[in-house]
């Protein structure tokens, strides 16, 4: 399991849950985990062409990874991050 940080702004997705547990070996395969506990969190983060929205972050403990491809291992932590934009 990876235990995955989830932003303010995609918490209504997860029932107001700031973190969450996912299985997978790899960031894509966390986010489709997510997305069947949580239907519509990914497309949130992941765009039509299966890349990272610009506005968004993913962070692999303090790594910040621009590919969903990352492998995972146990016990890893996903943080996303919703880019904060005004004047």
């Amino acid at each position: 399991m990876v235990q995955v940080f989830i932003p303010s702004q995609l918490q209504a997705y997860t029932e107001g849950r700031s973190q969450v547990t996912a299985e997978g070996d790899s960031v894509a395969a966390v986010l489709d985990h997510l997305d069947r506990q949580f239907p519509g969190i990914r497309f949130r983060v992941i765009d039509e062409q299966d890349r990272i929205r610009p506005h968004m972050r993913i962070f692999v403990g303090q790594d910040r990874h621009l590919d969903t491809a990352h492998p995972l291992g146990e016990g890893d932590e996903v943080l996303i991050f919703g880019a904060l934009s005004g004047g």
